[in-house]
């Protein structure tokens, strides 16, 4: 399976049992959190050393409801808690990975 396009086709891929090996592994851990495997979300975005990670990992505390950690995440990924909702959010995270 090729990298989707755009969020579209990004949504369009949670019809399959798994997204693809090729995909980055920030790509994956976010289709996972799309098709409600929180756990296998985090077990991939705890395990990525970068901001975008931290990223990931922040919003997964967030939807959580665990401020407290997610306050931390964000700061190590650089960035402040937002004000967009949780699927604002993950919508900007598709896409910066699609586009970086």
């Amino acid at each position: 399976m090729k990298l989707p396009l755009n969020y579209e086709t990004f949504l369009n891929s949670l019809q399959k049992e798994a997204p693809s090996e090729h995909w980055p592994e920030a790509l994956q851990a976010l289709w996972y959190d799309a098709k409600g495997d929180w756990n296998a979300s985090h077990n991939i975005a705890q395990d990525l050393p970068s901001d975008l990670g931290s990223w990931i990992h922040a919003y997964l505390h967030r939807k959580e409801g665990d401020r407290f950690n997610s306050d931390y995440w964000y700061r190590r990924a650089g960035r402040s808690y937002p004000n967009s909702s949780l699927k604002e959010e993950f919508q900007i995270l598709v896409e910066f990975v699609l586009n970086n």
